[in-house]
């Protein structure tokens, strides 16, 4: 019988998912970087450009792309944290700062969707005059430029909160875009000056609907919530019949840290003439290879739990 233990990976696997960790986060960092340049320059272009024209809803837009390079800016420092290693301070290191970045970006677009409908209705209530050639052709480039940044951050990790804040921003962006294209198309041909500001009426909507979705995901990530997806009293049972020698699962807990790194801890109860080595084994290998939890750590009880409060009543609750 093995003495209690902890610990179901060795260190060179966490040295491998670290390094591995590091590397898509970087990689992330680039792509970020690259949307925030491109977005930043929109956004000049558009000040410039509804200046000139007169128009409200490509300084509107600005605007929107204004936060929106905020937003990717605050994504890019978030992916760069990722990438530091663990200290003595900060064990798992700093992966959840991609998740914070996240939650901060969803925030803003509930703010940002105000600020869209309080400009919506000045709109409607003072409609004003508007060069819709000038308009026209800044929001074409504004769609050309954000579906190229929207295509470079395509192809996310569903779980990476902090691309998909990143994204919904730049989508709230090419949606924007879009009706200005519609908005001006309207005016030039019609002389409907009302279409603008409805137009961004509806695009507040599909973006207020987008960030609720980030914003309950991050914090779900934050509270340590179960990943999506997953049932943990599937995985408790599950564990129960891993090998034989495991005669109860208890204090089973499943987290996710940041993007895709989904972590357990659990304590194993096991028959008196139970190979404890081979347990453990059993139990990593069913976790990662099942549920897709990498990081694990188990604790052996050699028959009654070893918690210091000697309550394990109710098995599989925290």
């Amino acid at each position: 019988m093995s003495t209690p233990h902890t610990h179901a990976h060795p260190h060179n696997h966490a040295h491998d998912h670290a390094h591995g960790h590091a590397l898509a986060s970087g990689g992330r960092s680039r792509k970020l970087l690259f949307a925030f340049v491109l977005t930043s320059v929109m956004m000049v272009v558009e000040v410039v450009g509804g200046a000139w024209s007169g128009s409200l809803a490509l300084l509107a837009d600005a605007g929107h792309m204004m936060v929106d390079a905020l937003a990717l800016l605050l994504a890019v420092i978030g992916a760069w944290m990722a990438t530091r290693p663990a200290d003595a301070r900060r064990s798992y290191g700093y992966g959840r700062a991609e998740v914070l970045a996240g939650f901060v970006s969803a925030l803003g677009q509930f703010v940002l969707v105000g600020w869209i409908v309080y400009e919506a209705v000045a709109r409607l209530l003072h409609p004003g005059e508007i060069l819709s050639g000038m308009m026209l052709a800044v929001a074409i480039a504004g769609l050309l430029v954000n579906a190229l940044v929207l295509r470079t951050l395509h192809g996310h990790a569903h779980d990476d909160v902090n691309l998909a804040g990143a994204s919904l921003h730049v989508l709230g962006d090419l949606l924007g875009s879009l009706a200005a294209v519609l908005a001006a198309l309207a005016i030039r041909w019609f002389g409907w000056l009302w279409a603008d500001p409805v137009l961004s009426l509806l695009v507040s909507l599909l973006i207020l609907g987008s960030a609720w979705r980030l914003l309950r995901m991050s914090a779900h990530i934050l509270l340590e919530g179960v990943p999506d997806g997953m049932d943990s009293a599937l995985v408790e049972a599950s564990l129960r019949t891993a090998d034989p020698g495991i005669r109860d699962i208890h204090h089973l807990h499943v987290w996710q840290l940041a993007s895709g790194s989904r972590m357990a801890t659990v304590h194993a109860e096991l028959d008196e003439h139970a190979d404890g080595a081979q347990a453990l084994q059993a139990i990593k290998r069913m976790l990662l290879e099942r549920f897709g939890i990498q990081h694990v750590t188990v604790q052996i009880d050699p028959g009654k739990c070893l918690d210091a409060s000697g309550d394990c009543a109710g098995h599989g609750q925290p």
